[in-house]
């Protein structure tokens, strides 16, 4: 059987991937708070934890491995949004719940397993927080309740390295009257007539965001599971918060195995953000024109851990290579198993840039039912992902060799007014054009019309 190894960052070490019981690996994802459209950010880890769960069902067998990835619907995002658009809160988070899942679907995201609503685990997580008050671990005050770290000195901050003292000194979080240690957070707070709210033994009120990722996964997964994943920007606080909920609920379990964290993404070497003019949706991405399959092809080009900067000649250079690869593998049936350079480039920690590198390869050699097999555990070159890809094969090596002899004859007589008329002509057909001493190469970008290009000829 194939060795998978993972970067534990709660080791801070590359482990060999042991599981609990190889009939039913688990794996929990924190998934997205429903109150608008994903960003492109937010689909980064959606791909990367599907890529290791297509992994995991190659390894083990598509019956033995359980995902479980939350939707957050109850929120103070989402009382807000409610609150400025007058509508309902159950109509917009599912809506935006909706949303989510169509454009994850487009990037060739798999459903997982399970899907949970926080607002469906409510009872789990009052019982959970009454556990925790009855085992000294939480206190109430004023109608919230809250965990109190003091209580677990000794092991909260091993994931992300901190001490206690350290994030005292350092902390940005809310110094209520009420709270016993500026680190101490909430698992339950009170809600007044306009919020959403369940009865509980502290009044009426709603859960706190870090409660709920632990009841749901305790109740989907038991108190032992595989692999915790998400973003790095969850890793403090609030996967050290659901490690502290989890260990104290549950003294005997170890909850979480393996810890995975993604990194953050770029748009064009920048951090998005809507003050830069360079945040967008997916929705916004695949309105342009995008297939959802380049959008998932320029993710795994870098690997996980590193911070991944997207660009539209990425995402060109993407489309040019997708269309190379399906008219390579048309008709074509996969090999039953992709090659063994492949799987074992995949097993190692998710090396999303090897397998790509092992699918050029394949290309380069003509094995289309080999390209097909590794593409397809990659999320790529399934049937259902290339309606973007259909229409004539163009040829483009005649437009390749004009352009180069038009080059070779400006070098003569110094004269570039005709190379210079081609290029603009075949940039206005959406081709990138890459010329170089020996030769020249047009590749098909995003906005690639045929048409236009007939007209040259």
């Amino acid at each position: 059987m194939t060795t998978i190894k993972l970067h534990n960052t709660k080791s801070r070490s590359k482990e060999a991937f042991a599981p609990i019981d190889p009939q039913n690996v688990r794996m929990y994802v924190c998934g997205p708070t429903v109150y608008d459209r994903a960003h492109l950010g937010n689909a980064r880890p959606v791909v990367v934890f599907d890529v290791l769960f297509r992994l995991l069902r190659h390894v083990y067998g598509a019956d033995h491995v359980t995902y479980a990835r939350n939707f957050t619907d109850v929120d103070d995002k989402i009382n807000a949004r409610a609150a400025e658009s007058g509508r309902e809160i159950g109509e917009i988070t599912a809506e935006t719940t909706q949303w989510f899942l169509d454009d994850m679907g487009a990037l060739g995201a798999l459903e997982p397993t399970h899907m949970p609503r926080a607002t469906q685990y409510i009872p789990q997580m009052v019982a959970m927080i009454a556990d925790l008050i009855d085992r000294g671990h939480a206190y109430a005050a004023e109608g919230h309740v809250l965990f109190a770290v003091d209580s677990w000195r000794e092991g909260y901050g091993q994931l992300s390295g901190r001490s206690v003292d350290d994030m005292i000194a350092g902390a940005r979080v809310e110094v209520a009257p009420y709270k016993k240690n500026p680190m101490d957070f909430v698992l339950w707070k009170p809600s007044d007539a306009e919020q959403p709210g369940w009865e509980s033994p502290w009044g009426r009120g709603r859960p706190g965001w870090h409660i709920e990722c632990s009841a749901m996964s305790h109740d989907l997964l038991g108190e032992s599971f595989d692999i915790h994943g998400g973003g790095n920007d969850l890793m403090f606080p609030h996967h050290e918060n659901e490690i502290a909920q989890s260990c104290c609920a549950n003294p005997k379990g170890e909850f979480a195995r393996y810890w995975l964290h993604n990194e953050m993404l770029q748009v064009e070497g920048k951090k998005m953000s809507k003050s830069l003019g360079n945040f967008f949706t997916v929705r916004d991405l695949l309105d342009k024109g995008v297939p959802g399959e380049v959008v998932r092809f320029v993710f795994l080009q870098t690997h996980y851990r590193k911070p991944m900067d997207w660009t539209e000649k990425k995402a060109a250079e993407a489309e040019a290579t997708l269309r190379k690869w399906r008219a390579l593998t048309a008709g074509i049936e996969p090999t039953a198993s992709a090659a063994a350079a492949v799987v074992d480039a995949l097993a190692d920690d998710l090396n999303t840039a090897g397998v790509i590198a092992e699918m050029h390869k394949l290309a380069a050699a003509g094995d289309a039912a080999g390209l097909l097999a590794a593409g397809q555990l990659l999320g790529l070159l399934s049937e259902d992902m290339g309606a973007w890809a259909k229409g004539p094969v163009v040829d483009l090596s005649a437009h390749e060799a004009q352009l180069f002899a038009a080059r070779q004859a400006a070098m003569e007589t110094k004269d570039f007014a005709e190379v210079d008329r081609l290029k603009a002509a075949y940039t206005e057909a959406g081709l990138e054009v890459r010329m170089s001493k020996t030769g020249v190469e047009l590749v098909p970008g995003t906005g690639f019309d045929a048409a236009k290009l007939e007209a040259l000829a």
